[in-house]
């Protein structure tokens, strides 16, 4: 039995993660509009009100860690509990989402 991850994690760590080169599916859980006004580069946007239909572009990544973020963290652990629910067990939500990451990571980049 493999230890379970926490269901967060910061952004900071995250950040650590991507500048490691570490291998991981950033994604975007927000709609288009959101994605379109402002983007975390290296993400990859399936709307958390389309997921189900297309939860399948995630095949073959069961054992990948899914790091998935909103605007402030809502959507995103109600995304990370339910694809951990399909199997993908290392799915996490990055606390406090996008906006804590223009705070703490990208001081400048559009806040909304």
């Amino acid at each position: 039995m493999t230890e379970q991850l926490p269901l967060e994690i910061d952004c900071k760590a995250t950040k650590a993660k991507q500048a490691a080169g570490e291998s991981f599916v950033f994604l975007d859980c927000r709609e288009q509009d959101e994605f379109d006004a402002v983007r975390i580069d290296g993400t990859v946007l399936i709307p958390m009100t389309q997921l189900q239909d297309r939860v399948s572009e995630l095949d073959g990544k069961q054992d990948d860690l899914i790091i998935v973020h909103c605007h402030h963290g809502g959507r995103s652990l109600r995304v990370a509990q339910w694809l951990r629910q399909q199997g993908f067990p290392k799915a996490v939500s990055m606390a406090g989402g996008i906006d804590a990451w223009a705070i703490e990571i990208e001081p400048g980049m559009a806040r909304y």
